[in-house]
């Protein structure tokens, strides 16, 4: 394994939770969070996003990149065991690995390194089987295609592309840096023009996720982070 593996996984809170009292939901938040910030170093990258009062079926994902399979799931394990894990479900949780990519000269899988950005967006992505059955040389025109555009028309927008051919349900898990989510949105229309786009067969759910430390992204779950002093 020369590469990365790259998971996301999501989580949603049970709203019942919110009703317990704000000592105990805090104490709960407390122990998640200290369970992430412990594991940061054992990770290369191990960020959160906030999705709440986006999407309805998830509050936050966590967006993880290790070279160790292992650490995965050592970290999933070590969340089980807080009391906020009695209340979380993930509703969507994706797997993928990094290797060069056969459309540029990239002899050796990249490193995925996250640029910064506020924003993230992320999807599992599938094509239709006859893009395999097309030539080497009319799939490399269709991708230079698809590749000029991201660099040359949206140069502000990274892309993190990651793969999953049979370790997951998907085949591609394609993840984009923004500084604002209507900015991802042209890119995607953009990209319905190009020869590619023809043989997607799916590239949903996609999830807008705000890069927050993982205290923020908790503290949404129950509004703690909107309360105002009075």
């Amino acid at each position: 394994m020369e590469g990365q593996y790259v998971a996301y996984t999501c989580y949603r809170v049970d709203p019942a939770w919110r009703r317990l009292p704000v000592e105990e939901r805090q104490a709960a938040k407390d122990a998640f969070a200290e369970v992430i910030e412990d594991f940061t170093d054992r990770f290369d990258h191990l960020r959160a996003y906030t999705t709440t009062g986006v999407r309805a079926e998830t509050d936050f994902f966590l967006w993880k990149i290790t070279e160790r399979y292992e650490s995965l799931g050592e970290l999933g394990a070590a969340l089980n065991g807080t009391p906020l894990a009695g209340w979380l479900t993930t509703p969507y949780s994706y797997l993928a690995t990094t290797k060069a990519s056969q459309y540029t000269n990239a002899r050796r899988a990249r490193k995925l390194v996250p640029q910064g950005s506020p924003y993230l967006v992320v999807y599992p992505f599938v094509k239709v089987r006859p893009w395999y059955a097309l030539s080497e040389a009319d799939r490399q025109r269709a991708m230079d295609e698809h590749i000029r555009i991201g660099r040359e028309e949206f140069p502000g927008i990274k892309n993190h592309t990651s793969y999953s051919f049979g370790i997951d349900d998907q085949e591609f898990m394609t993840a984009f840096e923004c500084d604002e989510p209507a900015d991802f949105m042209h890119l995607m229309l953009r990209l319905r023009d190009s020869e590619a786009s023809v043989y997607t067969e799916r590239d949903v759910p996609i999830f807008v996720g705000q890069h927050v430390t993982i205290r923020e992204a908790l503290a949404a779950l129950d509004g703690a982070s909107a309360r105002v002093e009075r």
